[in-house]
């Protein structure tokens, strides 16, 4: 298994190929899978909003997770033996933001899922559907916009309610003989909820060098930790480090570059690695409970076309490495869990923009 240091240089050589490139960028997700991809920079938008403008966006995330791993090493067997565990994630995110200043603004994001789990070898499917966790997040420019056309920093932060349910669960037949039907707890990867509140910090920063646009993205959502109080199953009172869902902290880093295409006016490729995952330590409360820690790292192409008050962003991300990192009940127990990746992420993203007062495009 690779150590935190030696997968930071795997994402910061990917990094750089993705600046090298000629093929212009972005990327794939892992465990708790709830980040879509964010913008890199205002030209996506067509520019730096104005104060008073609105922009209303719907984003769109799935992956199939079916491949299972113990640190970075994929256990194979699982699917040869067809005791593979699979997940399928349809997310969407309806976000809202207010320019309120040349250089601040808000943004209310309001996730819906659409999930479903099942071992390859089960009797029943679970499957969850609802609105998960809702963030506030306030932005702000370091710079100027109005003189800081080629480049600019933004830094974001914000609050994450728990106001998605945290213990959906299906009444179902067990087994092929059952008679009587069960309530089954879905497992919390599939949870629209996590249970608990977060503080959300966000970043972005870009510049433009020639035709080409270089850019870095990322958040943080640090909760309050500990566990939500959901038990997982009947039985799980035996093992009382893992019996309740932990409430953890999420983080998603992203780097690449852009190129807008000359002959398709409001075409730009983008490329570059993506990474996000869960850390198996919060950085507030204490660290029991269940959890899946871990990461993937991913190489993502992908399109952005913006035409008018209309912005259409669509990308695909295949994976490159994932790893399945030890949890604190781990190192306590002397075990080591396991997790399922996905090979790819689908984003997609549609972003409506409302001048103030009906005012001239930007």
């Amino acid at each position: 298994m690779l150590g935190t240091y030696k997968a930071a240089v795997i994402f910061a050589l990917a990094a750089t190929l993705a600046a090298l490139s000629t093929v212009p960028a972005r990327a794939q997700g892992c465990i708790v899978a709830r980040s879509n991809s964010m913008d890199m920079a205002p030209e996506t938008e067509g520019g730096y909003l104005a104060p008073g403008d609105w922009t209303v966006a719907i984003d769109y995330r799935h992956q199939f997770s079916y491949k299972h791993f113990v640190g970075d090493v994929e256990q194979t067997y699982r699917v040869q033996q067809g005791t593979e565990v699979m997940n399928k994630i349809n997310l969407q995110d309806i976000d809202v933001t207010y320019q309120a200043t040349p250089r601040f603004s808000f943004t209310l994001s309001i996730p819906v899922l659409l999930a479903s789990r099942r071992a390859n070898n089960s009797y029943y499917t679970s499957t969850t559907s609802g609105i998960g966790d809702t963030s506030l997040v306030a932005q702000g420019w370091l710079w100027n916009p109005r003189t800081a056309k080629h480049g600019n920093i933004s830094i974001g932060f914000g609050v994450q309610a728990p106001t998605g349910k945290d213990n959906e669960g299906n009444n179902v037949l067990t087994t092929p003989t059952a008679t009587t039907p069960s309530v089954i707890t879905a497992d919390y990867s599939i949870q629209p909820g996590s249970g608990g509140w977060g503080m959300v910090f966000q970043w972005q920063a870009f510049r433009a060098v020639g035709g080409f646009t270089f850019y870095t993205d990322g958040n943080y959502l640090a909760t309050q930790g500990g566990y939500n109080n959901v038990l997982r199953s009947a039985t799980a009172l035996s093992q009382p480090l893992t019996a309740y869902n932990a409430i953890q902290d999420q983080y998603l880093m992203e780097a690449g570059i852009a190129h807008s295409i000359s002959a398709i006016k409001g075409l730009t490729l983008t490329f570059g690695p993506r990474m996000e995952g869960v850390p198996a330590k919060d950085l507030i409360g204490d660290n029991l409970g269940f959890r899946r820690p871990g990461f993937a790292i991913s190489a993502e192409p992908g399109f952005v076309y913006a035409r008018g008050r209309n912005m259409f962003q669509f990308s695909v991300g295949k994976a490159i490495y994932r790893d399945r990192t030890k949890s604190v009940p781990d190192i306590m127990l002397g075990t080591h869990g396991d997790a399922a990746f996905a090979d790819y992420v689908w984003l997609a993203s549609y972003t409506y923009r409302l001048p103030s007062h009906g005012g001239p495009e930007h």
